[in-house]
């Protein structure tokens, strides 16, 4: 399978939104009963043939009420050479594209350093907020000079860069929160099945102006903080210079900021998709962002310097990489039914994703000259979950990455061995890892 067609299913399974709540019979009951013509269907197919007198006519039962369907307004229409050449109006630094070669090297900075990788991975970031809590318990952590971050991994990302200071907040914010901190279900907006609403009004609590403004402070230090959104017009991943962004200061730079995050987390078709305004050529209009797993599980650099083919090194002294993703299989007899089969296949797509991308940053650090370090979530890790974003299971996560973190081996030098068999239940609540 190719890696476009992993993406592809990632789209479709995040449209189901079968990563984040599970989608029950009882919520496609009347679906279901439509589709096959209602609870009587099979008895009266099995009685087709047979002669029966009419029956005397009845009241027509009263059709449920039609769902009102929300009325987005229209887009500005931009054509391709419109997006490629836009910016953020007042903000030309605040973003590059993925694939820019030569961006992505005028962005990074002047002198060499560790980098720090954060991967997507749903409430299974509670594992990297643990490690890194457990890293500074430990008087391991580095001053990384670079950290990225992917959907999950953008939403830490801050905190990891600001610097130990700010482990609380981290711990809290993956600890303490709950689905209903999320999302709300049962708010469909035309655009997805669920309202993120909750989740812009956490981000905007958890990025404080104090905070927002010690990003500015290290930006000035020569270090950088990229958040990894996907453009879905384009079909391009984006890479958000946060730093700049919080350099530049200001209510409308603030707001960006906390969009950004928002965007880099929202799963199409779960969550509704963030429209982010920019400008080309004296027009304005709106590009609509999306999570930026679509775009892959992590970023290191653009793809065409991570392939084999290339010859390019990273400027940087080590890469520790937080996988936040379950790699290991997740044994279920899967329902014939949509929701379980996308769910089921994404979950097993995005961790040949994360493998082979893992595979390609090792190959990049070893012609680079540097160290190359994952952290994982241990196979044995099995504690159950009551649902998405359950904090008991994410208590559980943390304090196994907490340990990790804190002991002497919180990083392999190898990619995680791949699993022989798939992991005995009880098991979490499975994700698409897009998240």
């Amino acid at each position: 399978m190719t890696l476009h067609m992993r993406r592809i299913l990632c789209a479709v399974a995040a449209l189901l939104a079968a990563s984040l709540f599970p989608l029950s019979e009882v919520q496609f009951a009347p679906a279901r009963a439509q589709i096959f013509g209602g609870p009587d269907h099979a008895r009266s197919a099995a009685a087709q043939g047979t002669k029966r007198p009419a029956p005397k006519r009845a009241a027509k039962p009263q059709a449920p009420p039609p769902v009102a369907e929300s009325k987005l307004p229209p887009r500005i229409p931009f054509t391709a050479a419109e997006d490629a050449a836009s910016i953020i109006p007042g903000i030309p630094e605040a973003r590059f594209w993925a694939d820019s070669e030569t961006d992505y090297r005028n962005a990074l900075p002047s002198k060499p350093g560790p980098w720090l990788i954060l991967s997507s991975g749903g409430e299974d970031g509670a594992f990297g907020a643990g490690l890194l809590t457990g890293l500074t318990a430990g008087g391991k952590r580095p001053d990384y000079t670079v950290v990225t971050g992917v959907s999950t991994g953008s939403l830490m990302a801050p905190f990891a860069f600001a610097g130990p200071r700010y482990d609380e907040a981290m711990r809290k914010a993956y600890t303490e929160v709950t689905a209903a901190d999320i999302f709300e279900a049962g708010q469909s907006t035309g655009e997805s099945f669920v309202s993120s609403w909750p989740l812009r009004d956490l981000i905007a609590k958890q990025i404080t102006p104090e905070l927002f403004n010690d990003i500015a402070a290290e930006y000035h230090r020569d270090r950088r903080l990229f958040v990894v959104s996907y453009d879905l017009d384009a079909e391009r991943a984006v890479v958000w210079n946060m730093g700049a962004i919080a350099a530049h200061g200001g209510d409308d730079a603030l707001n960006l900021f906390r969009t950004v995050l928002l965007a880099s987390a929202s799963i199409p078709g779960a969550f509704p998709p963030v429209l982010i305004d920019v400008e080309a050529n004296g027009k304005r209009f709106a590009e609509m962002h999306a999570d930026g797993g679509i775009g892959g599980q992590f970023f290191v650099a653009p793809a065409a310097l991570m392939a084999t083919s290339s010859d390019y090194r990273v400027p940087a002294t080590q890469l520790d990489i937080v996988v936040n993703t379950d790699l290991e299989r997740d044994f279920k007899v899967v329902e014939r039914f949509a929701p379980s089969i996308l769910t089921q296949s994404v979950s097993a797509a995005v961790k040949v994703d994360t493998r082979l991308m893992l595979t390609l940053a090792q190959a990049v650090a070893k012609r680079s000259g540097i160290g190359f370090n994952v952290a994982s979530i241990p196979p044995s890790f099995n504690a159950p979950s009551k649902g998405p974003f359950d904090p008991g299971y994410m208590k559980a996560l943390f304090q196994v990455g907490y340990e990790q973190g804190r002991g002497d081996t919180a990083f392999s030098t190898e990619p995680p061995p791949y699993p022989r068999e798939p992991k005995p239940p009880p098991s979490h609540v499975q994700k698409t890892g897009a998240n």
